[in-house]
């Protein structure tokens, strides 16, 4: 389970990655550099969304610098699941009939060629244990926050099978004029995977409960972080 952060924390959540590791690199840098111009003293959180591997240069170097940074002091590293990760740990184990060509022709052999290039023949066992160990959701209590890959079942949160949390993109979602379910009255979810048409986060839902900070980053777009600071409205960084 993860474990929730402190009631001054402030809470950076980063959108899907895609192999591009110096990027993700700087918005670290970034956030770190912020952190302690404005926040200097209070907790800090990063919760990154998933979809660290596929399609970009360098899946290998984004869990490597993922891994590297659970272990930094003064921070409160969060790395869930997404279904890119998920789509790799079949296609790596030959789960199902074709998974491996399935997570191939999905930017798996980018992933695979970022580690040929670091000399390794095969995915080292340590990152194939962090895969497998990381969480689909996270959830902040007090502040009403969900964290999760792809989205919820906003008729069904939370009793919803696992496997929304990483591949949702159903209407009932997004729509969230539509939403009827006291549970989440006041809770606003976090989340990535559909990539947003203009490379900026659909924020325009943040009152209305959810927001989508995915912004293309592989594609051209931007890797974004959307900052949670208690007592201010959400605010968002770039890389």
């Amino acid at each position: 389970m993860t474990k929730a952060a402190g009631s001054d924390a402030v809470i950076y959540a980063i959108g899907d990655v895609h192999g591009e590791a110096s990027r993700l690199q700087q918005l670290h840098a970034l956030i770190f550099e912020r952190h302690e111009l404005m926040y200097r003293g209070q907790g800090l959180q990063i919760v990154h969304l998933g979809d660290y591997v596929d399609r970009g240069i360098d899946s290998a170097g984004v869990i490597e610098a993922l891994i590297a940074l659970e272990q930094r002091s003064g921070v409160a590293c969060i790395n869930l699941r997404g279904n890119h990760e998920a789509m790799m740990l079949s296609g790596l184990a030959n789960a199902t009939p074709g998974s491996r060509v399935n997570w191939l022709e999905n930017g798996g052999d980018k992933t695979l060629a970022s580690y040929h290039a670091r000399g390794d023949d095969e995915v080292p066992d340590r990152h194939l244990k962090w895969l497998k160990s990381l969480p689909l959701i996270h959830v902040e209590a007090a502040r009403k926050l969900v964290f999760v890959h792809a989205g919820i079942d906003p008729e069904r949160y939370p009793n919803e099978p696992e496997e929304i949390y990483t591949w949702t993109r159903s209407s009932q979602f997004f729509e969230v004029q539509d939403w009827d379910n006291p549970v989440l009255d006041g809770w606003t979810v976090v989340h990535g995977h559909t990539p947003t048409e203009d490379s900026f986060p659909d924020d325009q839902a943040y009152a209305a409960r959810r927001i989508n900070i995915d912004t293309g980053a592989v594609f051209g777009g931007r890797l974004t972080a959307a900052i949670f600071a208690p007592g201010e409205i959400v605010r968002f960084m770039y890389a």
